[in-house]
This record gives C-alpha cells, sequence and structure tokens, in this order.
C-alpha cells in the first residue's frame, strides 16, 4: 500500500523503521546526534505503539553489553549511538560479532574527541570498521530509514549472522528534515520477518554457552568464521535489496555510480557528501567535463570486485575520507589503492581528506577537486578546506 509523502528529520526517520519492525529489546543511552532517535522511540513505546523492552541504560558500553545479551538469548535487538558513544562500546563491538549477534545500530556519525566537536565526519564509523561489523552508509534521511529496515533482514540472514551499523551523517542527515516515502507498516513486518535466532540462550532444552575462552587452535578458525560470513554479506545484501524495490521501488546496489561510465575522473565517497558530489559532477558535465561519482553502499565488507570494475580503465580516481588514520592516509584511501590492483594498470590515485569536524564542502569545492586532479595540480595526499 503506497503511503502518503512525510516531512521527517533522519533521526525520528530511524525511530519510524523501529517502530514499524517493532523489536523485542532497544537499550541505549542519549548522545548528540543521536539522542532523537531513543527518545522518538521511547515516545512509540510509552504510548503502546511497539512491544518493544527498552532499557535506558547508565553507559553506551552497558547499552551494547545488553544488547548483545539480549540477541544472545533470542530477541530482535536494536540501539543508537554516535562518537564517544560508539567509542565507549569498543570492546564489546568485536565481542558482538564473534558471537554472531545480529543487533542493528544506527550511528549518527559524529566526530571524535578531541578536540570536542559534536558535528559531523566518519571518525566514529572508520573506528568501528574492523570489529567484525557490517557496515550501511546512506546518503539522505530516506536512505536511513530504509536502511534501517534492510539492515535487519542482512544482519538476521542465516549466512550471515552478524551485527550491522546503518550510519547516517550528523546533523547533515540527523536533524535536517527531509521529505520520505514512508512504507505501510504490514509491509515492513512482513519484509524482515520473524527474528530466527541460531543457538539461542534461552532455549532450556539444547543448552549452549557463548564467548568462552578460546585458544589459538579455535580463535583463528572462529575469527575465519567471521570472514565467510562478511563474504556472504555481498550476496545477501544485494538480494535484500532487490527484494526492498520490488515492495517499495527503490532501487539500491553495492556500490552506486552517478555517470560514471564514461567517466575520466571518478570520486568516490561515504554518506551525505555523495548527493553533494552529484551536483559537482553535473555542472562540471555541462562543461562538458568527462567526471563521475560513486559511493560503496556496503563500507563493510569491503566490496573490492566491484570497485575494480568501476576504476578500469579510468585516468584518475579520487578518494574523499572524511577521517584521517593520523601518520598516514584517509582510512578508505589505501582500501581503494588496494582494489585498483586487481586491474592490470591502475589509474592515478588521489587522496582529499575534507569535512573533519563538521566543516562544510560546497559543490565549488568538490568542483575545484576535480579540476585540480585534471590540471594536475592535486598532491597524492590533500587536505580540503585548510592552509597547509
Amino acid at each position: 500500500m503506497k503511503q502518503k509523502d512525510i516531512a521527517i528529520n533522519g533521526d525520528s526517520a530511524v525511530a519510524l523503521a523501529w517502530k514499524q519492525i517493532n523489536p523485542d529489546v532497544c537499550a541505549a543511552y542519549p548522545i548528540t546526534p543521536q539522542t532523537i532517535i531513543v527518545e522518538k522511540f521511547a515516545e512509540y513505546i510509552a504510548n503502546g505503539e511497539v512491544d518493544t523492552e527498552y532499557v535506558c541504560v547508565e553507559s553506551e558500553h552497558s547499552a551494547l553489553t545488553l544488547c548483545t545479551t539480549a540477541s544472545s538469548a533470542g530477541a530482535r535487538t536494536v540501539t543508537a549511538t554516535a562518537s564517544q558513544g560508539l567509542a565507549y562500546m569498543w570492546e564489546m563491538l568485536p565481542i558482538a560479532a564473534a558471537i554472531r549477534t545480529p543487533v542493528v545500530m544506527a550511528v549518527a556519525n559524529r566526530a571524535v574527541s578531541g578536540p570536542i566537536d559534536i558535528h559531523n565526519d566518519h571518525g566514529d564509523a572508520m573506528a568501528a570498521r574492523d570489529s567484525g561489523w557490517i557496515s550501511l552508509f546512506g546518503e539522505n534521511v530516506q536512505e536511513a530509514y530504509d536502511l534501517s529496515i534492510m539492515a535487519m533482514r542482512i544482519a538476521e540472514h542465516k549466512d550471515v549472522m552478524l551485527p550491522t551499523l546503518v550510519n547516517l551523517d550528523g546533523f547533515i542527515l540527523t536533524h535536517a528534515i527531509e521529505r520520505i516515502t514512508p512504507l505501510d507498516e504490514a509491509d515492513v513486518r512482513k519484509f524482515v520477518g520473524d527474528f530466527k535466532p541460531v543457538y539461542p540462550l534461552l532455549d532450556v532444552k539444547n543448552p549452549i554457552s557463548h564467548n568462552l575462552l578460546d585458544g589459538p587452535m579455535f580463535y583463528f578458525p572462529h575469527k575465519y568464521q567471521t570472514v565467510v560470513a562478511m563474504n556472504s554479506a555481498f550476496k545477501v545484501a544485494q538480494d535484500v535489496f532487490n527484494d526492498f524495490e520490488k515492495m517499495s521501488g527503490r532501487k539500491y546496489k553495492i556500490i552506486e555510480e552517478y555517470k560514471c561510465d564514461d567517466a575520466e575522473i571518478i570520486a568516490i565517497v561515504l554518506g551525505s557528501a555523495f548527493g553533494t558530489m552529484k551536483e559537482a559532477v553535473d555542472q562540471l558535465r555541462k562543461e562538458g567535463k568527462k567526471v563521475g561519482v560513486a559511493m560503496p553502499r556496503l563500507f563493510r565488507p569491503w566490496p573490492v570486485a566491484g570497485l575494480a570494475k568501476l576504476m578500469k580503465g579510468k585516468k584518475a580516481v579520487i578518494v574523499m575520507d572524511k577521517h584521517v588514520s593520523l601518520g598516514s592516509y584517509g582510512p578508505m584511501f589505501p582500501e581503494v589503492v588496494t582494489a585498483a590492483i586487481e586491474n592490470e594498470s591502475v589509474p592515478k590515485m588521489y587522496n582529499y581528506i575534507y569535512g573533519l569536524g563538521g566543516v562544510d564542502t560546497m559543490v565549488s569545492d568538490y568542483m575545484s577537486v576535480f579540476n585540480d586532479v585534471a590540471a594536475g595540480k592535486a598532491k597524492r595526499v590533500n587536505y580540503l578546506g585548510v592552509k597547509e
């Protein structure tokens, strides 16, 4: 059933998706710019619109500990955080992945202290990238809503069973009001289906233990099981995207491309900047310049084969990183370069660090990036928006 469009901010859109899913458990601690998600969802619970057991814990570490335990017990579980909150959860991130708990967590991407900064960059998501969580990025509020629904199906698939991050840029998406087309609640419930836990702790007829001590002989094989699950996530995610398109009419891909087919220079970017860069591409196309932009919708697992195909035959590739690995490059840059060497020839590769701590990056800035690369003015690593 087609629903009427509504005006809503990104945080409230995530909460709406959760309401329509009706998870069993939510444990969370408020932190800017995520707070609206759990506040709004708590309202749905207080009004009796969902059956979720909500626990307002004393810290983010406790939140993820409770969520991991609830998921292990057999409950469909959600949570949300940002920045220092995700950092405080860090001890539990690899544990949640190792014991294969499909918790879905919304991350309102925000700069990590210090200095203290509440605005958007991707430092929090990048710090979590090696923890074993699937990681999805949205461009706008509609996508934050849609991904919050699809993430449940991906995480809980029997071939995956891994916790999943849904990343939405802090303030740019969390607090910006945009028009979206929500789905019918009955359709959402049917789409996600019932949670079918694997080896739940509360299956008293088949008692088991989770997260026991692993010696070297077992630790490595167990980690490799996560590698296998991550590899399975590619097909599972695309299958879920395809099913979602049939229901909603909205198409999603592992790697979203914009005017890349005939482009000589392409940029690779994550999050809301993808939309702004599309406008830069459009304006440069009017000038006759063959440029394009792409976004890995799925950041973890990293889509090496798709990116290699995307970069084949290009003259130059620009990697836009909204975080910096201090003492090295932007975190996405070496991964894109590694994907590029799958091809016989590698295009010229450029890294641009931008937007740290919420610094505005305008259409004109992105146009200058393309122009500088085309003119041979760019360095290997560039810092957009600060004096070097």
